[in-house]
């Protein structure tokens, strides 16, 4: 089965899966999104969260990944967690639970995807026979758990932007002492949505994008749009009753997984 995706401005070409994975954002600007929602799948109630995200991650897949392959992928992503229960939820009072995000090797609750993306790049890239370079911006979290998603990777190159002197001095470090070839950190002087506007120009310039084989982990690459998808619905599995979820976010990658998840039947009421 081909998965078809679609972009949300509706004038980019229909692209398979890994082709989306490789692309990032859409020629015409827009995000790729599949043409249709699929519903949840039926998980044993003693899925890993691993296990979790391998069923609701292969419907968006399809051919373009075999089911062994995705199995394995998503075991060796979330290994690289200290939590047994990867996004464990912790009750704070009757009604109120908080999921943490933070287990990941980072403490981003971006790691959740990148620590996929990352495996699925070099996987698809080995396939091909090609090498593909990331481009990024970041304010501090998502550049340091896009390096640490793929600084082993044998077939991406990353090039992360983030604003000198607006990161934390860990996030900083974690951006610029990996010792992988792969890696390489800019500093620009200017904030982060200076660094985004740097990296969706690139994007724009269709014939340079193309020439320099750049692809993205921001939210504009569906596959951690995706993967993000699959926490919301290991909450849902957990607590009985339909749930309102408070996202704290600065931007809408992470809500916005949360309403595909209702879209595939998760027990959501609101955000």
């Amino acid at each position: 089965m081909t998965v078809r995706y679609v972009s949300t401005r509706g004038s980019a070409p229909e692209l398979g899966f890994a082709d989306v994975l490789l692309a990032g954002l859409a020629n015409d600007g827009g995000l790729y999104v599949p043409a249709e929602w699929p519903s949840l799948p039926d998980v044993d109630r003693d899925a890993t969260y691993a296990q979790l995200a391998a069923a609701v991650i292969a419907p968006f897949v399809g051919d373009d990944i075999d089911r062994a392959t995705l199995d394995r992928l998503c075991d060796e992503a979330y290994a690289t967690f200290r939590h047994p229960a990867t996004v464990p939820l912790v009750q704070i009072d009757d009604h109120h639970f908080v999921q943490e995000l933070f287990h990941g090797p980072t403490l981003a609750f971006k790691d959740v995807a990148l620590q996929l993306v990352g495996r699925m790049f070099d996987h698809v890239l080995a396939q091909r026979g090609e090498r593909i370079r990331i481009v990024g911006a970041t304010s501090g979290d998502t550049g340091s758990a896009a390096i640490d998603g793929v600084k082993a990777c044998a077939n991406v190159e990353i090039v992360i932007l983030y604003p000198h002197g607006r990161t934390s001095d860990v996030q900083r470090k974690q951006m610029t002492t990996v010792d992988s070839p792969n890696v390489r950190t800019v500093a620009i002087e200017g904030t982060f949505d200076d660094c985004q506007d740097l990296v969706k120009a690139m994007f724009n310039d269709a014939p340079f994008r193309e020439s320099q084989r750049l692809s993205a982990v921001n939210s504009i690459n569906w596959a951690r749009v995706m993967s993000q998808v699959v926490y919301y619905v290991a909450a849902c599995r957990q607590l009985a009753t339909p749930l309102t979820f408070c996202v704290p976010t600065g931007n809408f990658g992470n809500v916005l997984s949360g309403w595909i998840a209702k879209r595939m039947g998760a027990p959501i009421e609101q955000f």
